[in-house]
């Protein structure tokens, strides 16, 4: 083996390695009332003990109500800025469009962090079979 495959071996395993290391994380929201506060500050807990982690979190049915512009949790406080600090730090944030279609619900009506899957369990589905952990809070 030349040098220059063993260099290109090297960093191949090395970029591996590094991949392995990270983890894969999806949260799981279908109920704002009951999950949309202890989830945020999961995802938050999460990044504090492990910066690299990514993590998704897709909202379907009742769950993509904390991701709508002007959302409060019960007690009167916004989602807004949680989701915003998540936000830059990495987090990803995607509502289901068969939820919008179904509640009647318009894109325009949800925060401009929020991204759009065509369908929030075949989202989940893909990212577990891809490796993701999953986390319902």
């Amino acid at each position: 083996m030349s040098l220059r495959s063993f260099v290109a071996a090297l960093a191949l395993a090395c970029t591996t390695l590094g991949a392995w290391a990270q983890d894969v994380v999806v949260y799981h929201f279908d109920n704002t009332a009951a999950q949309a506060l202890k989830g945020l500050r999961n995802m938050r807990n999460h990044l504090d003990v492990d910066p690299n982690a990514k993590i998704v979190a897709v909202a379907h049915a009742e769950g993509v109500d904390f991701l709508m512009e002007g959302a409060k949790d019960a007690n009167g406080s916004p989602y807004a800025g949680l989701i915003a600090a998540l936000v830059a730090r990495g987090v990803k944030f995607e509502v289901c469009e068969i939820t919008l279609r179904n509640r009647n619900l318009k894109r325009e009506q949800f925060l401009q962090e929020a991204e759009f899957t065509p369908s929030g369990v075949v989202r989940i589905a893909r990212l577990q079979k891809a490796g993701a952990a999953y986390i319902k809070p």
